[in-house]
């Protein structure tokens, strides 16, 4: 999503659904499901809840093509996801069973769909990874809306392109984001402009987050360490190491 949006803490457990809600249509193709909108100038604030100091995402204004009313939500997350659930702590969790770096996790939400758990393209891919219909079903994710349940599912599919590249990120990012048969049909990385942006912005945010780790970095020999992390294809290495099945 565009770089414009800024996110406030999101709450991954259901909420209700009100009569008032909206659908703001982006238009990079995606839309936010809210409850109320604040216009500040450049910045149009979206609710995600009806509290006071609830949950909200900032857009740029000029990012929002129209509103319009919210239909009936279909399978939002329930209470199997707590209310101490946040989001690193399920990247967390999918990290551990995928030895994929959660950094890149991360990243690849981020690219996907900004963080927003509802979000839901034109092409009609849904949640943090933005899972095809399709693609979650033969995953075994019955809620795409459930952030847990999407990002395990998304995750352990990215970890399948990984071994099948041999940890090469860029096939398995494109692969991701075009389709393992568009990667197979141009032999390698589609040349296709969304594909290569969405690739240079997962790998970019990532080398991001780890250049922020080194800096916070004190100590030499935790630097060390960090730096021995800090490249996409150390962290696919490290995925290809460990095949299915055997964490």
């Amino acid at each position: 999503m565009h770089k414009a949006l800024q996110f406030g803490l999101l709450s991954i457990l259901a909420v209700m659904q009100l009569p008032a809600a909206e659908i703001a249509n982006l238009r990079n193709g995606f839309n936010i499901r809210h409850e109320r909108h604040e216009s500040l100038g450049e910045i149009t604030r979206l609710y995600l809840d009806n509290e006071t100091t609830g949950s909200f995402v900032d857009v740029a204004t000029s990012q929002i093509a129209s509103f319009e009313p919210a239909p009936s939500e279909p399978n939002l997350p329930n209470s199997q996801v707590s209310a101490t659930q946040t989001l690193n702590a399920i990247i967390s969790n999918a990290s551990s069973r995928s030895q994929i770096d959660a950094d890149f996790i991360a990243s690849v939400i981020h690219a996907e769909s900004a963080n927003n758990p509802r979000a839901v393209s034109h092409k009609g891919a849904q949640g943090l990874m933005q899972l095809m219909p399709e693609t979650a079903k033969n995953l075994g994710v019955r809620n795409s809306f459930d952030p847990a349940e999407n990002v395990d599912g998304g995750v352990r599919f990215l970890r399948e392109l990984l071994l099948r590249y041999n940890g090469d990120a860029a096939k398995a990012l494109a692969a991701y984001n075009a389709g393992p048969r568009r990667v197979q049909q141009y032999n390698g990385v589609p040349p296709f402009r969304e594909t290569h942006a969405y690739i240079a912005r997962v790998i970019n945010d990532y080398n991001r987050l780890k250049l922020a780790q080194r800096r916070q970095q004190s100590n030499p020999a935790s630097a060390k360490a960090a730096d021995s992390e800090s490249t996409v294809e150390t962290m696919a290495e490290k995925a290809h190491a460990h095949p299915a099945g055997t964490d």
